[in-house]
């Protein structure tokens, strides 16, 4: 008994170990959330992480309808917030934007994605 007990453990956390080893850093929430509508323009755009993420291989964009960027510098990943990435914003017109961006894990896994929030009205 024993021995199966023992068995099943093992195989559990060589399980817990490899899901682990595969995870990659994902996008968990934003602000401006993901296809929402501020009535004014927001002073930075932040993106939350579900994995620390390496700086010198994270970007962060954001864009017009027209694709040119309205950003301001490079992004950053704030001190004790290694799962946050953050970009400052130029003051807004109405308008549909598009956020995009690229990470890299401390693990090496990349990931990217876009997702748009508009500000002003509908």
């Amino acid at each position: 008994m024993n021995r199966v007990l023992s068995a099943t453990f093992a195989g559990a956390a060589a399980l817990l170990v490899a899901a682990t080893g595969w995870a990659h850093a994902y996008l968990d929430h934003a602000s401006p959330a993901v296809g929402s509508l501020v009535p004014a323009t927001p002073a930075v755009v932040t993106l939350w992480f579900t994995q620390d993420l390496e700086p010198a291989f994270s970007s962060l964009t954001v864009s017009n309808a027209a694709g040119q960027r309205v950003d301001i510098g490079k992004p950053a990943i704030p001190p004790g917030s290694p799962a946050q990435l953050q970009i400052g914003l130029r003051p807004l017109p109405p308008g549909t934007y598009t956020v995009q961006w690229r990470v890299v894990s401390v693990d090496t896994h990349p990931t990217e994605g876009s997702f748009t929030f508009d500000v002003g009205s509908r």
